[in-house]
């Protein structure tokens, strides 16, 4: 009889193969997580970065304009000094003055400029002639500081020959101060100055982002204002300044810094600066857990890596946002700022179906000045605030509104009418609804300041065939009703001559 084979049971072969395919797939989604991984992190972290600096950069650039606004401001300011004829005629150098009018002359001169002082936290506001006689405030530090060359070296700080004036910090190395100068005539400047601290309030970068420091430097890169005041006067840091030196507008961001700087005019250069591993501390941290779960998750990898993928991205997600609304969102109106504006609304008129009508109104609000000079700018930010209230409740959610100047508005309005009339009721009822907003807008402490607005119109296509044409249309327009006594509304005419308001 011959022997038997020992025959194995097949099903032992099908465990061994269930077992082989069971390895080689989990072997193959293992890698395949892990590579997925590795190019998601490269590709996420490629992106970020660009969209971080992308947006810091625009941050930047609108602390350069609040930087502008507020220079502007305080010039603005300055000129109101002007509004005494004797301010600009007056000469305390002249050997023919007589004593007791220049006495009188300079007591009228001197009354203006402190009642002007107050209206800021002004360190000087005073007038120094070329035989060094003063008038106004005129502090003992600065007194002190310049000495017998006050009036010499303060006319130096003219730098600007349109406008006979200039802005000037660091003198003597002193930064403390910065000093607005202009002049009145051959023989007298107007000076003003101010404690570097004040621009605390012009570099106000948001919580997320508290950790960057932002900085206003001078050409030499010395710090004129910094977040931490005993940094002010001292050098720029030579790990910023190297990165970014002999740049105007600029961003860099490598390994250990994400810098970003801007020039601002009077060699200045507003500069923000934060750590690249703080910026995207969480981002790292999370790419690590993804790694470490990756070679764990191979049944659940799409929807972990999926839910991994939003983990990632939400930290950097809230800053995006953030410098995001910054960029596009005017602050105190919470409506577009002007450049954000104008470019929503060129998009929309240059992609009009036909079927949708639309019309660019202007609001600006009359004698808006009144209210900052005689009530103070808390009161005018309110007024500014409520005006964005009333857009907002006049006008749907379609139409694009906007803040396109210190006191002016703009709307445009997307309707779909039934017809040519319905369209032209439609834009009459929105500016009368304006018109009645505004005549139960008021302010001060005891709510009795009217603000009233001058309303300007003009209608796609008839008076313009884009954005630039319906503006100034509307403008023209928005001049006749500042011309016919203010508080109303007009509709632009081909017969309309443009002005001035």
């Amino acid at each position: 009889m011959s022997e038997k084979k020992k025959i194995k049971p097949f099903s032992a072969d099908i465990g061994k193969f269930k077992i082989a395919i069971i390895s080689g797939f989990a072997v193959i989604v293992a890698v395949s997580i892990i590579a997925v991984s590795i190019l998601s992190v490269k590709k996420t972290d490629s992106v970020l970065k660009n969209k971080v600096i992308s947006l810091t950069s625009s941050l930047n650039v609108q602390m350069k304009l609040n930087l502008d606004s507020y220079l502007q401001r305080m010039e603005k300011t300055g000129t109101l000094a002007f509004g005494e004829p004797e301010t600009y005629k007056y000469d305390a150098t002249d050997p023919d003055n007589d004593e007791y009018e220049a006495l009188n002359t300079e007591k009228i001169i001197s009354d203006k400029l402190y009642s002007l002082c107050i209206m800021e936290n002004f360190v000087d506001y005073g007038i120094v002639y070329s035989n060094n006689r003063t008038i106004g405030k005129i502090s003992n530090g600065t007194a002190s500081l310049f000495g017998e060359d006050i009036y010499k070296d303060l006319r130096a700080m003219v730098s600007r020959t349109r406008t006979n004036d200039g802005w000037s910090t660091g003198y003597k190395n002193d930064f403390r101060r910065i000093y607005y100068v202009k002049e009145i005539h051959e023989n007298a400047l107007l000076v003003i100055s101010f404690y570097a601290t004040e621009l605390e309030d012009v570099f106000d970068n948001p919580e997320t982002l508290s950790d960057m420091k932002i900085r206003l430097v001078n050409k030499d890169y010395n710090i004129i204002y910094a977040e931490e005041w005993d940094e002010i006067g001292t050098p720029l840091l030579p790990k910023i300044k190297d990165r970014i030196e002999d740049k105007n507008s600029a961003s860099v961001m490598d390994n250990d810094y994400l810098v970003t700087i801007n020039s601002c005019g009077y060699d200045w250069y507003v500069i923000s600066s934060i750590k690249t591993q703080v910026i995207l501390k969480e981002k790292n941290d999370m790419r690590i857990y993804i790694y470490a779960v990756a070679l764990t998750a191979a049944v659940l990898a799409a929807l972990l890596g999926a839910w991994l993928s939003v983990k990632l991205t939400r930290p950097v997600t809230n800053i995006v946002s953030v410098l995001d609304t910054k960029a596009h969102i005017d602050q105190l109106t919470g409506i577009l700022n002007k450049r954000s504006f104008e470019d929503y609304a060129q998009n929309r008129l240059s992609v009009s179906n036909g079927i949708t009508r639309h019309a660019v109104i202007i609001i600006d609000l009359d004698n808006f000045k009144g209210v900052n000079d005689t009530l103070g700018h808390a009161y005018g930010d309110r007024v500014l605030a409520n005006t964005g209230n009333i857009l907002r409740s006049v006008f749907s959610s379609d139409d694009i509104l906007g803040r396109i100047g210190g006191d002016e508005f703009c709307v445009l309005v997307n309707y779909i009418p039934r017809n040519e009339k319905d369209f032209s009721d439609y834009v009459h009822g929105k500016c009368r609804e304006l018109c009645e907003a505004f005549s139960n807008n008021y302010t001060g402490d005891d709510g009795k300041y009217k603000i009233s607005a001058s309303i300007g119109v003009s209608l796609y296509p008839m008076h313009g065939k884009n954005f630039g044409e319906m503006y100034s249309s509307a403008d023209t327009a928005l001049y006749h009703s500042k011309k016919s006594g203010k508080d109303t509304y007009t509709f632009y005419e081909e017969n309309m001559k443009g002005g001035g308001k």
